[in-house]
């Protein structure tokens, strides 16, 4: 296959490679048709399930890579509305498929890195539209004097009246026309509609969902719900009927009980100051296994990157870690104070005490898989490509001077811009151009998309396209990764991501590991395998480099792979073409293996470094890049983890 070329900030990939990333590739994922049903019995996993009478097109029993973004906003989100945001859910899916909408600042965007294969629509639950009906001048609603001044041509009056909007939601003093069910039921007729209108089996699937935007003062616990189906209940439930996540899941039950599936997604567990996945209940009693069994039911999954930060984990969480320190953002979410508390709020430390909590409970209620997601608030998912990055913020952020990439006011200099008494930084400068929700599933469509969902089969990006495989099991083949069938021996000798492997006396698992650069973006440096565990009581941790680019051979004493030495022409954001792979693929053996000691195990792929997007923004204005903020960024991929479970 012909390297792409570079040109102008971007890869251009050609359309057969667009097209292969979009569906699947069947050489990452195709084997014979026939299917060894034959499992070791003690392994429990999701298996690839028997072939159907009929399928889609595009079906494959070994599973296909879909890429998309469940957590997206439009003009019915009261916070995307007073931006100047007016792209309705439609707009959000003729975007994911391909097409240009307009931005809020008057210039048209569109994917470079070609359409996404799912989406969900999730505008914020709370007094959901209502801004947009306030905003339309026949409405009753805009002729409130509570309503005057959140459309005033000055945004300093703006910020001040949407302020004052947000405190009458949360005290319970919004005028009675703002609480008016119709309300609702409006909108969200609107974002069924839209995903009926949208979602074409086989081609592009559309979830109707929704977020739970709860908050405790002020710390984050935002969810994203998504349902399977087109049969949902008439209203979302919401922070307004309750802000504790227990009553969420137990409404979920309720749902679920009459037929109406759906599951939650934690994100931003970065901005909850330690309670996302904390030790003790919101109303301060104790996790016990009757609240495990009720979260991980309902919540299998953790959005892992946006772009409000990367939760993976933080550096004074994982000291040994060298690339612990990738988008984080230490601050609240939707204000500038401080987060104090990072046990608690970031995925790998909630892993380790969710297997401490198994140990003691019988439950283990962070079981989470992995995904990526936008949040966007331009109607416009999968916008996290760096070179075209336009921020998540409408015209709050739209510009590179508001977020902080280009000196403030006309500034030439960043010493200018940055002396004593100059405005404090936008806290966008430090959002990422993040994420991506990946799935393994038999076609695109909704059933095999949430089934994917369910079992844990999914990865998360960075923004780019990585494609990961990660399996464990104990008779592997020895040729397994010159095999042509590779992927079928996988499922019929060991669990995918997201699975349990349970112990075979006499035996250590061995890992498959195999990764696929995006072709319109970087070369692949390196591939990992974090580990973690519990030993007296404490969390434990290690990252081993399991398979270097460039032919590098693993340094036994540190387990990591030498420098490749790829580099960025920091005047241009040409990245080195010459080091890298485009993929990463090996079978390995955990040197620390304890068949009595529970873990877990998750895969992360880096690639070279490349420019980050607010270097891009600094290059095209003519002016250095912000000082304060990294050049360069390592995109990555993560898989689901795989829970080593020994017998009780």
């Amino acid at each position: 296959m012909k390297t792409p070329a570079w040109t102008t900030g971007r890869y251009v990939a050609p359309a057969l490679i667009v097209g292969l990333i979009a569906g699947g590739v069947a050489a990452f994922g195709a084997g014979e048709t026939a299917r060894d049903p034959a499992k070791p019995p003690a392994v429990s996993a999701a298996a690839a399930p028997a072939s159907a009478p009929t399928h889609l097109s595009g079906y494959n029993a070994d599973r296909n890579a879909y890429f998309g973004d469940l957590h997206v906003h439009t003009y019915l989100s009261n916070d995307a509305y007073i931006f100047n945001v007016r792209r309705t859910p439609d707009d959000a899916y003729r975007f994911a498929k391909g097409e240009a909408i307009g931005h809020a600042y008057g210039f048209e965007v569109r994917l470079a890195g070609g359409p996404l294969d799912f989406v969900a629509v999730t505008d914020h639950s709370e007094f959901l539209s209502a801004l947009r009906e306030a905003g339309n001048p026949e409405s009753p609603l805009s002729k409130l004097p509570f309503s005057q001044g959140l459309f005033s041509p000055d945004p300093a009056q703006i910020q001040k009246a949407f302020d004052t909007f947000n405190q009458a939601a949360r005290n319970g003093t919004m005028p009675r026309e703002f609480n008016d069910p119709a309300l609702i039921s409006r909108a969200w007729s609107e974002i069924q509609g839209a995903a009926a209108r949208h979602n074409s089996p086989g081609r592009f699937t559309t979830f109707v969902g929704y977020e739970f935007t709860a908050t405790s003062e002020g710390r984050n616990l935002h969810r994203n719900v998504i349902f399977r189906g087109a049969k949902v209940p008439g209203a979302p439930f919401s922070s307004r009927d309750s802000a504790d996540p227990e009553d969420l899941w137990r409404t979920m039950d309720g749902w679920r009980a009459r037929g109406v599936e759906a599951l939650a997604i934690p994100h931003n567990s970065n901005g909850s100051d330690g309670v996302m996945f904390d030790s003790v209940r919101l109303n301060g009693r104790p996790i016990d296994k009757a609240y495990a069994d009720l979260r991980i039911r309902n919540e299998p999954l953790v959005e892992i990157s946006q772009t409000k930060g990367t939760s993976e984990t933080h550096p004074t969480l994982s000291p040994n870690d060298e690339w612990a320190n990738f988008e984080i953002m230490e601050k609240y979410i939707g204000s500038n104070r401080d987060v104090t508390r990072f046990a608690g709020g970031y995925v790998r430390r909630a892993l380790q005490d969710g297997i401490l909590a198994r140990e003691k409970l019988g439950t283990n209620p962070f079981k989470l898989g992995f995904i990526g997601s936008s949040d966007t608030h331009n109607a416009a998912p999968g916008s996290v490509e760096e070179p075209n990055y336009f921020s998540a913020s409408g015209r709050r952020a739209g510009l590179p001077e508001l977020r902080g990439s280009i000196p403030p006011g006309g500034a030439r200099t960043w010493d200018e811009a940055l002396k004593p008494g100059a405005p404090p930084p936008p806290v966008q400068q430090t959002w990422g151009a993040s994420g991506l929700a990946g799935v393994w599933a038999e076609e695109n469509s909704r059933d095999a998309i949430f089934a994917a969902m369910r079992r844990k089969e999914t990865f998360a990006t960075s923004g780019p396209r990585i494609r990961v495989r990660f399996f464990a099991g104990y008779d592997l083949p020895a040729d397994v990764l010159t095999r042509p069938d590779t992927v079928r021996q996988a499922y019929a000798h060991g669990v995918p991501m997201g699975g349990d492997l349970l112990p075979i006396r006499g035996k250590a698992p061995k890992f498959l590991v195999w990764a696929v650069r995006d072709p319109s973006g970087g070369y692949l440096q390196r591939a990992q395998i974090v580990k973690g565990w519990i030993e007296n009581g404490v969390a434990r941790e290690k990252v081993f480099d399991v398979a270097c680019a460039d032919g590098l051979k693993i340094e036994p004493t540190t387990a990591r792979c030498p420098s490749n030495g790829a580099g960025v022409d920091l005047k241009t954001c040409q990245p080195d073409r010459f080091k890298g792979d485009v993929d990463l693929r090996t079978v390995w053996a955990d040197p620390t293996f304890n068949p009595r000691q529970r873990a877990f195990y998750y895969l992360r792929v880096l690639e070279n470094p490349s420019c980050r997007w607010s270097t891009w923004e600094a290059i095209r204005n003519g002016t250095p890049p912000n000082p304060k903020l990294l050049p360069t960024v390592m995109e990555r991929a993560w898989s689901s983890p795989i829970w080593f479970e020994p017998q009780a």
